[in-house]
């Protein structure tokens, strides 16, 4: 009897091997790291958004955020430096072609998919083992870790970036490393996301192979050189080992440069990279023990600046209070559209409406932020507590 014959043809079921064990435990390791980095980046880069506060809160606070976010750069960092070993282990010793570099044939194919687009030609581009998006894709992911390293370096590492570079590059840094993050971001979810998981399902980062109809549609000169046997044989036995011999040295020592590079990445500057303020002192704000007599004449419109000032009014009290809790955010640099520097300022508050609103502390935007906890220039709690009974008694300026 007969066996009855399959509906699909057997080559398409073999599978082709595509990538290693080890290239897809560094995918892994990489594609989790870059996503905390991202996520814990960008809710500090946008730390006014109710988001990012809510975030951040749930994480831990501020400091927390920044440790899980340097310790997963630490994890990228010694990623990238194994795959710097294992991509000159491919190279050198394996001989495999660098086919992650684009050539001119990468420009050929970007027409013929044009023309394929517009109507003009019946079938895509025939790629090879990586079309030219993966290789734009593969050199912006170089790129993008360069930058956000070097970046990142200078602001763990303020004291000496300043001892080298001037001190604009600093601002520059946090400038170019939030920037690039959104870059990245955005381009691991508009780009990479859509065309490896929504427009076909690629799986063989995560297994390892593709079928042979995977292969025909995504890397058909790849498959065809598969087939007909020209693909590059390894090495013999003899041949591997003398090539070892030559790159273990030189690999050991490329871990040791990059084992101390990483470890003085760390600890070059333990105490001097950005932190948030201290905790406040609790002693109250001095205040005379016998305060000057006030006359008991009517006060005329003209101030006397030689008149001294009552302790629990804005200029006797709360602006030297505010100047030494938020003057880093609220005066010169003005977070938020909000400055602190004159009661004019505060009355007439920032971007989430006014810092102070006399009568009125449950509006007051200053008693909203600090009541939550956790912030930069977060006021103690007797502190918290006279402000509020100040704005309640109308919030006097003299």
């Amino acid at each position: 009897m007969a066996k009855p014959k399959t509906t699909q043809p057997a080559h398409d079921q073999k599978q082709y091997q595509r990538f290693s064990l080890d290239q897809r435990i560094e995918h892994i390791l990489f594609l989790v790291s870059f996503s905390i980095l991202g996520f814990t980046g960008l809710i500090q880069k946008f730390h006014e958004s109710p988001f990012s506060v809510a975030m951040i809160a749930l994480l831990g606070g501020i400091e927390i955020t920044r440790i899980i976010h340097r310790t997963n750069a630490v994890i990228m960092l010694i990623v990238s430096g194994y795959h710097v070993i294992a991509l000159g282990y491919r190279m050198f010793v394996l001989r495999v072609p660098w086919t992650m570099l684009p050539g001119i044939e990468d420009a050929r194919h970007i027409l013929q998919d044009i023309a394929y687009y517009l109507g003009f030609r019946r079938k895509r581009a025939y790629y090879g083992r990586y079309n030219y998006g993966e290789k734009m894709e593969y050199l912006a992911v170089v790129w993008g870790t360069i930058v956000m390293a070097v970046t990142g370096f200078m602001m763990w590492n303020p004291i000496n970036t300043a001892n080298l570079l001037p001190g604009q590059y600093i601002p520059a840094a946090k400038a170019a490393h939030g920037g690039e993050a959104v870059l990245a971001v955005l381009a691991i979810i508009l780009w990479h996301f859509y065309n490896v998981h929504i427009r076909s399902f690629n799986k063989s980062m995560f297994t390892g192979k593709l079928n042979h109809e995977e292969m025909e549609e995504e890397h058909p000169a790849e498959l065809a050189l598969i087939e007909s046997g020209k693909q590059a044989a390894l090495p013999t036995p003899q041949v591997l080992r003398k090539r070892q011999q030559i790159f273990f040295p030189v690999a050991i020592v490329m871990a040791g440069v990059f084992s101390f590079g990483i470890w003085r990445f760390i600890t070059l500057e333990p105490n001097t990279a950005i932190t948030t303020l201290p905790q406040g002192e609790t002693a109250a704000i001095f205040v005379p023990i016998t305060p000057t007599p006030r006359p008991t004449l009517t006060p005329t419109p003209t101030p006397d600046p030689n008149k001294p000032v009552g302790p629990d009014t804005w200029d006797g009290n709360y602006a030297g209070l505010f100047r030494d809790r938020c003057s880093t955010c609220h005066y010169t640099t003005a977070v938020g559209g909000l400055k602190l520097d004159s009661y004019a300022d505060a009355l007439a508050g920032g971007k989430s409406g006014p810092a102070i609103i006399p009568n009125d502390p449950d509006q007051s935007m200053i008693v909203k932020i600090q009541s939550q906890g956790g912030h930069p220039g977060q006021l103690t709690a007797d502190e918290l507590e006279k402000v509020i009974n100040w704005i309640k008694a109308g919030a006097p300026e003299k």
